[in-house]
C-alpha cells in the first residue's frame, strides 16, 4: 500500500483526521501528525512558520523511515505540502490540497489575523473558544492565536509561493475547494491551479471552510480516485 500524510490545518490537530484515517484504513498506510503549538504539542524556541512545519515533516519522515509520501493538506497543511514539493521535491510524491488559502497579501493577512483575537472568541463564540481549549490545551490555545496570527503576518511580508516558483514544481497535484468557502477565494484557487505545471481542479458543491464541513465520504472517494490511479 502506498503510504498517505494527511497534513492540518492552523489551528487544528491530527485529531480532525480521526474518522478519515478510519475511512482510508485498508487502502494506504496512513500518518498523520500534529504542527508545532497545535494539539497539546510544544512550541518551538522559534516563531511558527510554514519552513518550521515543513522541517517537522521531513523529520516525522525520518523518524519513520519513509522515504516518499503522497500528501493530504486541509487548509495550511495544503501550503505546507506545496512548500515540501518546493524545496524537498525527491521526499513527495502526490499531493492533494483543500481549502488552501494561497493569497497572502497584506490586505487578507490583516483580515485573517484580525480574527484570531481570543478575547472577541471567547465573547462572540464562546463553544469554538472551548474547543480550542480542549484541542490545545487551557493554557496553549491563547498563545496559538496569538502565534499563528504573527505567522500570517509574516506570510504577507514574504510570499513563500509565488507563480514564478509554481512553475517550477513537477508533482501532480489535485487542488480542492469549497463552492462556500469564504476564507479561500476560487480566483486564488484558479490562480494557483493554473501555476503548477501538472495539475487538476476539484470544487465540491455547497462546501464551507471548516473542515467538519467536509462531506468525508465524498473527500474519501476523490482522495481513492487521486492516490490510486
Amino acid at each position: 500500500m502506498n503510504n498517505l500524510l494527511l497534513l492540518h490545518g492552523a489551528l487544528g490537530s491530527n485529531a480532525q483526521f480521526k474518522e478519515l484515517e478510519e475511512i482510508l484504513a485498508g487502502f494506504y498506510n496512513v500518518f498523520s501528525l500534529s504542527f508545532a503549538g497545535h494539539g497539546r504539542q510544544q512550541f518551538p524556541e522559534e516563531e511558527l512558520s510554514i519552513p518550521l512545519f515543513a522541517n517537522q515533516v521531513i523529520n516525522y519522515l525520518d523518524i519513520n523511515n519513509i522515504a516518499t509520501i503522497d500528501i493530504f493538506g486541509y487548509s495550511m497543511g495544503g501550503y505546507v505540502a506545496i512548500y515540501l514539493a518546493l524545496y524537498f521535491p525527491e521526499r513527495i510524491n502526490k499531493i492533494f490540497t483543500f481549502a488552501t488559502k494561497f493569497d497572502w497579501s497584506e490586505e487578507s493577512a490583516k483580515k485573517e489575523s484580525s480574527m484570531l483575537n481570543s478575547v472577541v472568541i471567547e465573547e462572540k463564540v464562546p463553544a469554538y473558544a472551548e474547543q480550542l481549549k480542549a484541542m490545545h490545551g487551557e493554557s496553549n490555545w491563547k498563545t496559538l492565536l496569538d502565534k499563528t496570527s504573527e505567522m500570517m503576518l509574516q506570510m504577507a511580508k514574504k510570499n513563500l509561493l509565488d507563480n514564478n516558483s509554481l512553475t517550477t514544481i513537477n508533482h501532480k497535484v489535485m487542488i480542492g475547494i469549497g463552492d462556500k468557502d469564504r476564507m479561500v477565494s476560487l480566483e486564488e484557487t484558479i490562480s494557483v491551479f493554473r501555476a503548477l505545471q501538472s495539475s487538476t481542479l476539484i470544487v465540491f458543491p455547497n462546501t464551507a471552510h471548516p473542515f467538519d464541513r467536509i462531506d468525508l465520504q465524498r473527500l474519501s472517494a476523490e482522495i481513492k480516485k487521486y492516490f490510486i490511479s
